[in-house]
Parts: C-alpha cells; sequence; structure tokens
C-alpha cells in the first residue's frame, strides 16, 4: 500500500499548474477592462463637450464663430500665395490644411496640426511604397488605407488616421505628372507648411488677444 500510494503521487495527474497562468490571464483581463472604461469615457466626454457647446448663448457662438472664421481664412491665404509665387499646381492643399488646423484655441490648433501632419506624413509613405512595389490598382490603393490607418493606430495616433487615408488616396488614385516621388513630397511639404502658417496665425493672435484682454 505504501507503494502504491507513492506510484500514485509520482504518476502525472494530467494537469499543468495553472498558478503561474493566472496572474498574466487575470492582468490581460484587467487591462481590457481597463481599456474599455477608458474608451467609454472619451465618448461620454466628447458628447458631453459637444452638448455643452451647443448651450452657448448667441452671442458667444457669433464672436467664436467669427474669430475663427477670420483666423482660419488669413491662415489659409498666408499658406496659398506662396504656393503660387512659387508655380506650385497643388497648393490648395496647404490653404486646406491651415483651414483644418486652425482653431479658437492654441493647444487644439497644435493638436489638431501634430495630427494632420503625422497623418499626411505617414499617408505619404505607406501610398508611396504600395505604389512603388505593387504598382496603381484598386486592390492596392485598399490595402494602402488600411495599413496607413493601422500605423496610425500602432503609433498612438489614431486621430491621425483620416488624413493618412486621405494622403494614402491621393497619391494612389488622383492622377498626376511626373514622378509619383514628387507627388508625395509636395503633398508632405504642402500640409507641414499649411500646419506651420496655421500655428503661427494662431499664436498671433493668442498673444495679441491677452494684450488686449479680448477673451473669445
Amino acid at each position: 500500500m505504501p507503494a502504491d500510494r507513492a506510484l500514485r503521487q509520482e504518476e502525472p495527474t494530467g494537469q499543468e499548474p495553472t498558478g503561474a497562468d493566472d496572474p498574466r490571464q487575470e492582468t490581460a483581463a484587467e487591462t481590457t477592462r481597463r481599456a474599455d472604461r477608458d474608451t467609454s469615457r472619451i465618448r461620454w466626454l466628447r458628447d458631453q463637450a459637444a452638448r455643452l457647446h451647443k448651450r452657448l448663448p448667441l452671442r458667444r457662438r457669433l464672436s467664436g464663430g467669427l474669430a475663427h472664421g477670420v483666423m482660419s481664412s488669413v491662415a489659409a491665404v498666408v499658406a496659398y500665395l506662396p504656393t503660387q509665387l512659387l508655380g506650385l499646381q497643388e497648393g490648395f492643399w496647404a490653404a486646406i490644411t491651415a483651414v483644418a488646423v486652425a482653431q479658437t484655441e492654441f493647444g487644439a490648433t497644435r493638436t489638431t496640426a501634430r495630427d494632420q501632419f503625422t497623418g499626411a506624413a505617414i499617408g505619404g509613405l505607406i501610398g508611396l511604397g504600395a505604389y512603388l512595389t505593387l504598382g496603381p490598382s484598386v486592390p492596392t490603393y485598399a490595402l494602402g488605407v488600411v495599413l496607413a490607418i493601422l500605423v496610425c493606430w500602432l503609433v498612438n495616433v489614431a486621430s491621425a488616421c483620416r488624413l493618412a487615408g486621405i494622403t494614402a488616396t491621393i497619391i494612389l488614385l488622383v492622377p498626376h505628372v511626373g514622378p509619383v516621388e514628387r507627388m508625395a513630397g509636395s503633398r508632405v511639404v504642402e500640409v507641414g507648411w499649411g500646419v506651420c502658417v496655421a500655428i503661427a496665425t494662431v499664436w498671433l493672435v493668442t498673444r495679441v488677444n491677452r494684450w488686449l484682454g479680448v477673451k473669445l
């Protein structure tokens, strides 16, 4: 009997210890739950901000909208004129970027500027790489958009994925004259120039408003 008990103790039970796996599984589950909670909070805060913005009185909306419009218009014109002087055929992208970036708050402008330039750079590189390796086609375009947006998520700038997809679309679908490398480089340069002009415009307006004591 003692020998039988010893054999039974030495026989494998067919189950590996799960003590080491359970903490890892619990950690992964907790991380997933935390990410879900953070996502829900972000959506709730975004909805709350939108509701509060709609409750602003007409006078505040008028002044804010006018200031935003003037800054955007000035930034767009300043970004567009040099491209015409330099003979760039698609300098309107600089103006589009300036309008997209300019906000009434300098902090929001910097964040949008980062997203715009990052998205343009990622979309330009992915679109150019897809064009050169696979050639222009609808499947290549679809893959390029997926990869551009995926890279934005992987480098933790998901807010830039829209412009990344748009830039990849321009490179892979829009007919162009000359080398595709030149087109991709032009898009990134034009977006970068529009970003710089928008930041400078909003920074200057913010400084002037502080000096004059104007609150938007």
